[in-house]
């Protein structure tokens, strides 16, 4: 016996009664089949819903062979009449982002021909693979054309057309299809093979939002909100472009202008601070020309200005450049040159002494230790 599917007759129906099917034990917890259910399984890109039977968690929802598993951790006597209830606001967040979702790929499809080839709507982010590319600019012209029909407030028509009827319909799916095709309308805007739940009329979704597009498998995926998603997106990210504006003490609407100032100004100081560390690792090369091998400790270095003061001292020292940048308690990174040498037994030995980790070529290598400067300075002088 087939499950009664009560969101398809009425996708705003949040509580129900039904009768107990079977009750089986699956790998982790039971699937409760009931007579009928406004619980919808997962299918089409959209989640199953979750909610409560009774008292006990329906943490998801599968069909399988026409019947509608309610997964849940403890078992439902067979026969027993239970109270269901969906959890509505994740299932008003699903509909509105999947009808989002098909307003955005019918009027791609409508402007562009390129197909919808992948849809995934995620607990946060929804996207849509597209069969051809498209431009920033393009995808801005799209969203500006759905938001339009959506705040016109259009009609959402879902039902099963006889054959004839459905052999003259244009709609969009994935693969051919046989027997009772469900089709969802949104008109002007996408006709569609669809197994989901949508809103009633385009309003319901609020705004869409495509937040990103990137190249992908010959098309483009694109990242898109919808509703009530959409929103806490956008407010969030108003949120962060305040705290910028009162950090930079600039206009809410400049901020963009005063961090390229600040990048600028930004790169300036590293380049400026580039060439003054250039300038110190010659001088100091200079005074240890000839000495041999020599370990120098020298404050305030990044990982790459310890590999550049090691290549500059190498070239003078005339032995075995060893430069170390750090202190006792956070460690040091090290770098160490051995011009026409090979360093890697060597390298392995010290890390095994000194709790390090870090490698490299024959005549150069680098990494970090944690030990103190007392056992690395003993470690240098012995090895």
């Amino acid at each position: 016996m087939d499950t009664e599917k009560l969101y398809y007759s009425d996708p705003y129906q949040t509580r129900f009664s039904a009768r107990v099917l079977d009750c089986v034990q699956l790998k982790k917890g039971y699937g409760v089949i009931l007579d009928k259910t406004c619980f919808y399984p997962e299918g089409g890109g959209q989640p199953g819903d979750r909610g409560m039977l009774n008292d006990i968690p329906v943490t998801d929802t599968h069909e399988r062979d026409g019947q509608v598993l309610h997964y849940t951790a403890e078992p439902v006597a067979v026969g027993t009449e239970v109270a269901g209830e969906i959890d509505w606001a994740r299932r008003f967040d699903l509909m509105q982002q999947h009808s989002g979702e098909h307003m955005v790929s019918g009027v791609i499809h409508r402007i562009y021909g390129y197909n919808n080839v992948g849809f995934h709507l995620g607990a946060d982010m929804v996207t849509i693979d597209f069969s051809g590319e498209l431009t920033e600019q393009q995808l801005r012209q799209v969203e500006q054309e759905v938001n339009g029909m959506i705040w016109e407030n259009r009609q959402v028509k879902c039902w099963y057309p006889d054959q004839e009827t459905l052999h003259n319909l244009p709609y969009r799916s994935k693969k051919a299809l046989t027997g009772a095709v469900r089709i969802c309308e949104i008109p002007g805007a996408d006709i569609c093979a669809c197994c989901g739940t949508h809103v009633r009329y385009t309003g319901e979704i609020g705004l869409v939002k495509l937040l990103s597009v990137e190249k992908f498998h010959g098309g483009v995926r694109v990242e898109m909100l919808s509703g009530k998603r959409a929103y806490g997106y956008l407010t969030a990210i108003a949120d962060q472009n305040r705290l910028v504006s009162q950090t930079l003490s600039a206009k809410v609407m400049e901020t963009a202008r005063a961090v390229n100032a600040l990048a600028s100004e930004l790169e300036a100081r590293k380049q400026q601070i580039y060439a003054m560390e250039t300038e110190r690792f010659e001088e100091k090369a200079n005074q240890l020309r000839g000495q041999g091998n020599v370990l120098v400790q020298m404050e305030g270095l990044s990982a790459d200005g310890v590999r550049r003061a090691a290549i500059a001292i190498q070239e003078t020292c005339g032995g075995r450049a060893a430069v170390f940048s750090g202190n006792d308690i956070e460690g040091y990174k090290y770098a160490v040159g051995l011009p026409n040498g090979d360093l890697r037994d060597w390298v392995r030995e010290m890390n095994a002494a000194l709790r390090g980790r870090g490698g490299g070529k024959p005549g150069f290598v680098q990494g970090s230790v944690a030990a103190k400067w007392e056992e690395i300075a003993a470690f240098l002088q012995e090895h």
